[in-house]
């Protein structure tokens, strides 16, 4: 019943934001946002940091085809459920004090998104968690189509037809497990105990894989993510990189590695060399960009490029380090991309060359901004170095040089988050930053919670490597004996 009311409430939420009225629709909806981080605690309180399955729901859905509504909560989907009711509250309140036109289906959107997002980090069931997997897509797409800047129609068009044929790819795959597993069910241990050779594995692992990189976006896969970033709405953009690219490295862990772990090993080299171009290649694009919001875009997917090099190196550090690092990057990429939404509320530009001098006339924003861009670079004492450098740990343990290569994420990210820093707030003001004003109320509030929270995992990270460790430890286990077995 816990779950069933921490999957549900969202959605009620969803109704209530509805409401005519746009306070009524903000503050309906920032108040079941909070709602729900105050059960997802509560949980999370009450919650056991092994390897076991809890607050589990399980009920018959739809008999003849062997669907059942079965939900879950581990340690890796704890994580992952906390990301997400941490970050919808901090979302929404990033957006009062702006004008947004329909406000009642702007927020009633984010909390049915939120719903989706759920249900796919809880789902024990391969077609509940499609149906979580198509549910937190409709919202962001009508959310950034309607919402969005220039080009947002063709923009979002690109960005609906990868992500479905994404899904096709991964509904296929899912159909097909379906149709091996003798029981007919979508159950996730069923799938796990299928015996598959290589070949089936191999084609199995593409239809899945496909959908999850395109999702986080992996090179080169990723070609959506610049212009719809850009061009969606600040809140938009946040749910985008903060938690909805969280879904395919979900997915690559949950049900990629453990359903056919042979069709993963295959295909690691292939998939490590792919991370390390998109990080050198997202790299070296940032470096030119004279856009803000579209430099952390490109920031974003050499992040995740090691992120998912860290998973495919398969061993406890790599994947350890993913888990720290997909709450760090959410946390930081939230706040990154609301530093760029003040800079435009107040100059109507993303352009870093009209900017400059801010830190003289608005020396808080300017603080804020410095420990959140220093988060993003890993610095030592942030929460971004814990899961960096466990993934550099645990990809040197698979390739010395993959782990130069990969390490490069950090070096070339230093230079130009850094660089973009200086040109924004050092220097000389210019005629639109000399009257900048600081940052204050909902702004202010959110900037000091997310730079609280880039510190506190920096120092002290053992909570989320203990909510982890078990589940992490069980997978590896039943990967490493799983691939005994296939022939």
């Amino acid at each position: 019943m816990e779950l069933l009311i921490l999957l549900f409430l969202p959605l009620a939420g969803a109704l209530i934001s509805l409401f005519p009225g746009k306070q009524s629709a903000r503050y309906g909806a920032f108040a079941v946002s909070i709602l729900s981080l105050a059960w997802t605690v509560g949980l999370l309180l009450r919650f056991t940091p092994d390897a076991t399955t809890q607050f589990a729901v399980d009920y018959d859905w739809i008999s003849q085809m062997g669907i059942r509504f079965h939900a879950g909560i581990d340690g890796i989907s704890m994580l992952l459920v906390l990301l997400t009711n941490l970050l919808v509250p901090l979302i929404i309140w990033s957006s009062f004090g702006r004008n947004i036109d329909r406000p009642a289906a702007f927020y009633a959107l984010i909390l049915f998104m939120q719903t989706g997002l759920l249900l796919v980090f809880t789902a024990l069931d391969a077609f509940l968690f499609y149906i979580g997997w198509e549910a937190a897509l409709i919202p962001i797409y009508f959310i950034c189509a309607m919402w969005g800047g220039k080009d947002r129609v063709k923009v979002n068009m690109k960005f609906f037809v990868y992500t479905i044929g994404g899904s096709l790819f991964m509904l296929l795959g899912i159909i097909y497990l379906y149709l091996q597993n003798p029981e007919r069910n979508f159950d996730i241990q069923a799938f796990y105990s299928l015996n598959l050779d290589r070949s089936q594995q191999s084609w199995v692992f593409w239809a899945f894989f496909i959908a999850f990189a395109i999702k986080m976006p992996v090179f080169p896969f990723h070609t959506w993510q610049p212009d719809t970033y850009t061009t969606a709405p600040t809140q938009g953009t946040m749910l985008l990189s903060g938690i909805m690219l969280k879904m395919g490295i979900y997915g690559v862990i949950r049900w990629l590695l453990p359903v056919v772990p042979g069709g993963f090993q295959d295909w690691t080299p292939t998939v490590i060399v792919l991370s390390i171009i998109g990080i050198v290649y997202a790299s070296l694009i940032a470096f030119k960009q004279k856009d803000g919001k579209r430099l952390i875009a490109y920031s974003s997917i050499g992040h995740v490029g090691l992120i998912v090099a860290g998973i495919f190196a398969l061993n406890t550090q790599g994947l350890q380090g993913a888990m720290v690092q997909m709450l760090s990057h959410g946390i930081n990429v939230v706040g990154l991309f609301l530093v760029t939404d003040i800079l435009y509320n107040r100059l109507q530009t993303n352009k870093l060359d009209e900017m400059g001098g801010i830190a003289k006339v608005a020396p808080k924003f300017a603080a804020v901004a410095l420990i959140i861009v220093l988060g993003t670079v890993a610095l030592p004492g942030t929460n971004g170095f814990v899961g960096e450098f466990l993934l550099l740990l645990g990809v040197y343990e698979y390739s010395l040089w993959a782990a130069v290569f990969a390490g490069l994420t950090i070096i070339f990210g230093a230079v130009y988050m850094l660089r973009m820093y200086q040109k924004v707030m050092l220097g000389q003001t210019n005629a639109a930053t000399a009257s900048f004003a600081d940052i204050k109320g909902s702004e202010q509030a959110v900037l000091y919670i997310i730079c609280l929270l880039v510190i506190v995992l920096g120092v002290y990270p053992k909570p989320i490597l203990n909510l982890t460790e078990a589940p992490v430890q069980q997978l590896l286990e039943q990967v490493n004996q799983k691939l005994s077995l296939v022939k």
